[in-house]
């Protein structure tokens, strides 16, 4: 499943067709809506809003540009993941392509972070990916900003 924005569609898309399988689309897996924010350069929105990306920076809550929070992104976000993840057969496997921010968020969301912790996660390159598993106790954090194909990591839940 795939973001419908262009970017992460058109990834999804080389994907199935390395695979064979069919794509499904979701608005739910976009980027942060950024408002104001949106398409300027890291220097514009400093100098315009540098209060309000001080605040983003030390982790506050803030409404960029007075668009979405990240908590508000992983409600639309994490939903749709668990509801194709419940969906899978035994041993399935589901790819989400989709956008850094909005992957943080819902990797947060699953692990039962404290939002003011998904900054800890660090981000994600262009075309890397994470694995997450499901362990004895819940959503596990296997790798992260990978651009290799994963090992197994046997652990205690096993």
């Amino acid at each position: 499943m795939a973001s419908d924005l262009k970017r992460a569609a058109a990834t999804a898309a080389e994907l199935a067709a390395v695979t064979g399988l069919a794509v499904a689309h979701d608005a739910a897996l976009r980027e942060t809506y950024a408002g104001e924010w949106q398409g300027l350069t890291h220097e514009e929105i400093v100098a315009k809003y540098g209060e309000q990306y001080a605040a983003w920076k030390r982790g506050e809550p803030v409404r960029r540009g007075g668009g979405e929070l990240e908590t508000e992104v992983a409600d639309r976000a994490a939903p749709v993941v668990l509801r194709h993840a419940a969906g899978l057969r035994e041993n399935g496997t589901l790819v989400v392509v989709s956008h850094g921010g909005t992957i943080r968020t819902t990797i947060g969301r699953l692990l039962g972070l404290e939002a003011a912790a998904w900054e800890s996660l660090g981000g994600l390159s262009n075309c890397c990916w994470s694995v997450l598993g499901e362990g004895a106790r819940g959503w596990r954090l296997l790798e992260h900003n990978a651009g290799t194909l994963p090992e197994p990591v046997l652990g205690d839940d096993d």
